[in-house]
């Protein structure tokens, strides 16, 4: 009943960061965030140090879709050959999140940061076809991968490891990574606070739902 009761839980949490989505997307097209975006940006770039430059293009790594598809096929052959063949179609939550980020990026007009406030960000497939740093900016990429990739990792870690440490620590390193990468992408003037915001909720959504996969409830082995 417990096992139960938690999956409701999540599945009451994605419909509410479902609806967060679509309420952050229409506030966007409405022009609601326009000001507080440009404020963000414009104190990051206040604090801009270029001797840090070179280290936040090393975390932004971290969300950089090479790095993290490799994560998800590591985590998908880990999966199939440890006996979880089913569990291992989680992975789809990372592929229908970059689906969904793409599509966003296409069909939503809201251009990022002005090139005179963008740094440029760590080498990347994106950034080669790219390289100006003007794009459709919703939601940051990024964030969606960095919730998606570390905290499945984090998920599936604190269960299956036979290690007390790597399961105490696990969510805390998830954690300080995805508050390191919204950091960045602030930072590095690459994405506005309100892409940010709507990464983190469409990477919670994916993530809550690829828990839920992992979670489903089992036939009884005979």
């Amino acid at each position: 009943m417990p096992a139960v009761t938690h999956l409701t839980q999540r599945l009451v949490a994605i419909v509410a960061l479902s609806v967060a989505f679509v309420a952050m997307t229409m506030a966007i097209t409405a022009g609601t965030f326009t000001t507080l975006d440009q404020q963000v940006a414009l104190a990051m770039h206040s604090i801009w140090q270029e001797s840090l430059h070179r280290l936040f293009q090393l975390i932004a790594e971290l969300g950089g879709l090479e790095l993290t598809t490799t994560l998800m096929l590591a985590l998908l052959i880990y999966l199939w050959r440890g006996g979880f063949g089913a569990d291992a179609l989680v992975v789809g939550a990372f592929v229908g999140a970059n689906a969904l980020e793409v599509l966003y990026k296409t069909l939503l007009y809201h251009p990022g940061p002005p090139r005179s406030l963008y740094h440029s960000d760590g080498p990347s497939l994106t950034e080669a076809v790219d390289a100006t740093g003007q794009f459709n900016s919703f939601p940051s990429g990024h964030m969606v991968r960095t919730v998606v990739v570390y905290g499945l990792l984090a998920f599936v870690i604190r269960r299956l490891s036979v290690s007390p440490a790597a399961r105490s620590l696990v969510i805390p390193v998830a954690i300080v990574i995805i508050v390191a990468m919204a950091f960045d992408r602030l930072y590095l003037n690459v994405h506005w606070e309100s892409d940010v915001i709507g990464g983190l909720l469409l990477g919670g959504i994916a993530l809550l739902s690829a828990t839920v996969w992992l979670d489903r409830p089992r036939k009884a082995d005979n």
